[in-house]
């Protein structure tokens, strides 16, 4: 199975798995300790990218670049400016409509900022978590509050799209200093906040922590009551939520991220980087060594590929769907043209409605906010032909 090349491939995501150290929460494809093989695996990149480019007929015109980690913002400057000058060769970047770069704080210096404009880097997505310096340390996040202030005033100056995010449920963050954290984000110029819970994921060194007792986390239904009042707090104040985690004022939605949520194609370049064509998925190599080898040799990096059966594409559909403010077609809900599947679900959008958990407009099923909350649940209850 191969990426279909003559998808309308409009969105790239480039992974740059470089980081000053591992958060403990962190399950993405992140090395610390390991900056001696920058200058290698950006020459991996670039040959990764520059085989895409051959496989192409033309130069596919783009509308949106990611730039992904990792710590992209630690992508030094001579390297950075080499990809955009490759990129400009492979695609044709005359109408692209935003690129976005992940930033952390206390890896960002200010000549950074005027290079990033200069190459046409319009967004910036600062991870803030918390402003709680002892809270992030004690799960390896080495950054300061006054890192955060820093680099979103001076960013500022030079961008108009900035958006933070923020893990909601870190142990050792009261309510009220949760509070404390809202008011103050929605004074600064941003225009996007990003809204995560935190999620344990297994083998992560929080993980080994929560297991052995040595970090405790907050109750769910305390999570869940702050993340409604955060949602109010952020409405209130101008940033209007399109999706259970984000919310954007002035029109600033992330336009890269919708791209996956409405499961349009995008190709996705370095170490463990996934792509879809609209129909298959892929996912690199996430071995760094034999990412860097595999490259040198010209072989295949996919070490993962999948063709989603209808079923599956119908779940994903109503998944992604129910997380944005848009919802979903209540007939979209129904795989099988039964009536006894619309008489069931016809009951079962009643009693959410009773509940609070949805809303229906016409034809349309949308969720709450408190249905957005556990978005999961109710998902898996309208899906269940039971």
């Amino acid at each position: 199975m191969v990426y279909n090349y003559l998808s309308d491939t409009r969105s790239l995501y480039i992974h740059w798995p470089f980081c000053p150290y591992k958060c403990h929460f962190c399950p993405f494809v992140a090395l610390a300790g390991l900056d001696r093989y920058m200058p290698e695996y950006h020459a991996a990149l670039i040959k990764e990218i520059e085989k895409y480019g051959r496989e192409c007929s033309s130069k596919a015109p783009l509308d949106t670049i990611f730039f992904g980690g990792g710590t992209p913002s630690t992508y030094p400057d001579h390297l950075l400016l080499d990809t955009f000058g490759r990129l400009r060769d492979v695609f044709n970047l005359n109408e692209i409509r935003e690129v976005t770069i992940e930033v952390n704080p206390g890896t960002v210096r200010q000549e950074q900022l005027a290079l990033w404009k200069e190459l046409g880097i319009s967004r910036l997505s600062i991870g803030v978590q918390s402003l709680k310096d002892g809270v992030l340390h004690a799960l390896n996040r080495l950054q300061k509050q006054t890192d955060v202030q820093w680099l979103v005033h001076r960013a500022a100056a030079d961008f108009d799209n900035i958006s933070i995010d923020l893990i909601l449920g870190l142990p050792g963050v009261s309510e009220e200093e949760w509070k404390q954290l809202m008011q103050t984000i929605v004074q600064w110029p941003i225009s996007h906040v990003s809204l995560y819970f935190l999620t344990v994921h297994e083998d992560t060194q929080l993980y080994f922590k929560v297991q052995k007792n040595q970090v405790v986390l907050p109750p769910d239904n305390k999570v869940v009551d702050t993340y409604l009042w955060s949602v109010q707090w952020l409405q209130e104040h101008g940033f209007e939520q399109y999706e259970v985690s984000n919310f954007a004022r002035d029109d600033k939605r992330s336009l890269h991220n919708q791209v996956y949520w409405e499961r349009k194609p995008y190709k996705g370049f370095g170490l463990g980087a996934c792509s879809f064509d609209g129909i298959n998925r892929f996912q690199n190599q996430k071995n760094l060594i034999k990412y860097l080898q595999t490259i040198q040799e010209e072989g295949d990096i996919t070490i993962f590929a999948e063709s989603l059966n209808a079923e599956q594409k119908h779940l994903e559909q109503i998944m992604l769907g129910l997380r944005r403010s848009s919802g979903v077609l209540l007939q979209h809900l129904c795989l099988h043209d039964i009536q006894d599947h619309y008489d069931l679900l016809e009951q079962k959008v009643m009693a959410l409605q009773a509940q609070g958990l949805v809303n229906r407009n016409g034809d349309t099923l949308v969720l709450t906010v408190a249905g957005l909350a556990t978005h999961n649940a109710v998902v898996i209850n309208l899906i269940c032909n039971k």
